[in-house]
């Protein structure tokens, strides 16, 4: 894989807790990320999953949780998620269209491993994650198949691209081009070590909001473009994993901390955008089948999520910062271009 070259290899770094050895969602052990991307004429988009662990998700679940900070969105999931406090599918992204037919994509590869699935026991929750891709990708077409949701899954590892890249392909966040992006944080509580790490699919915006590190960057280029007035229309997803030890209400209070980082790139949540965070702990295995005795497992005491409440803020900040810098310039439907940031920075003799 090409090396990329993300915020702190333009020496720009945010927060103040130190990131994890890849400084991606991957940090947090045995968390894969997969891409699936379609790269042809009008056709720009693609698939992009987060497998919590490696094993069987639907015999050993994951504590997840969910928070909807703008609710214009069409998730699929979040209410057995919510209800439950569990995950037991890959989470996908995709474009808003094609998140009904990834749903039954991913139920499909759910039931090939799990043949007792709607036979001796109940049925599957898959979590599908979406925004809206129209500008740069033809999303009438509903491009996405089998194949693409299998090849995301199947090309899972802990070192992933960025950018214009898999559900990330044609999206635009601050009117340039977005996609994926993420970012981790260390804490320490108590003698222990915990990482939490941020996975964002980004499509939202204005030019003019755009702040990096404090810098209006985004009023900069836009002496340029002129192009702060466009409506923001977009979407963004936020996947936040840790190993942690916390049960589903604590991981939806860290879930909520994310819009501080949203908000320190420019965001105002505007009324098209939809806004939802994922989160899930790898810190504690959920069986599926039932045991006689109950179930135990750790947690931290509430006190002491304040660094979690931080990392969460930070790894989202810089998520968002880091879909920016590394996407390129795509042009795709209608001719319809979105040029990467740093694309345009060269253009105009500017720098981060």
């Amino acid at each position: 894989m090409k090396k990329q070259y993300r915020l702190r290899d333009y020496e720009i770094k945010i927060g103040q807790l130190q990131p994890g050895k890849k400084n991606a969602i991957t940090d947090v052990k045995g968390v894969q990320v997969g891409h699936s991307t379609i790269r042809e004429g009008a056709i720009q988009t693609g698939v992009t999953s987060i497998l919590p662990h490696s094993g069987n998700l639907f015999k050993e679940k994951v504590i997840g949780a969910s928070h909807v900070i703008n609710g214009f969105g069409k998730t699929i999931g979040l209410t057995q998620l919510d209800e439950l406090g569990t995950i037991e599918t890959p989470i996908l992204l995709t474009n808003t269209l094609s998140a009904g037919i990834t749903a039954n994509h991913l139920v499909d590869y759910m039931l090939e491993s799990n043949p007792e699935i709607g036979r001796t026991t109940g049925t599957i929750n898959p979590i599908v994650g979406e925004c809206n891709d129209m500008i740069l990708n033809d999303i009438r077409q509903k491009a996405i198949s089998k194949q693409h949701v299998l090849a995301a899954i199947d090309n899972a590892t802990d070192h992933f691209e960025e950018g214009a890249v898999g559900a990330g392909r044609g999206m635009v966040c601050y009117s340039l081009k977005g996609g994926i992006g993420s970012a981790s944080r260390l804490m320490t509580i108590g003698e222990k070590q915990y990482t939490l790490g941020v996975l964002v699919l980004s499509n939202f915006g204005n030019l003019g909001d755009l702040t990096m590190d404090g810098r209006a960057i985004g009023m900069e280029l836009d002496k340029h473009l002129n192009d702060s007035k466009s409506p923001d229309k977009g979407s963004i997803m936020i996947i936040l994993a840790t190993d942690l030890p916390v049960f589903d209400r604590q991981l939806k209070r860290i879930l909520k901390r994310t819009v501080t980082g949203l908000s320190r790139t420019g965001s105002i949540i505007g009324h098209g955008s939809g806004d939802i965070a994922i989160g899930f702990s790898t810190a504690t295995k959920i069986p599926h089948s039932p045991v006689p005795e109950p179930l135990a497992f750790s947690f931290i005491h509430e006190e002491l999520l304040e660094d979690a409440f931080r990392a969460a803020g930070e790894a989202t900040e810089e998520a968002i910062l880091n879909s920016l810098v590394t996407a390129n310039t795509v042009t795709g439907r209608d001719k319809n271009t979105r040029y990467g940031i740093i694309d345009l920075l060269n253009k105009y003799g500017m720098s981060l």
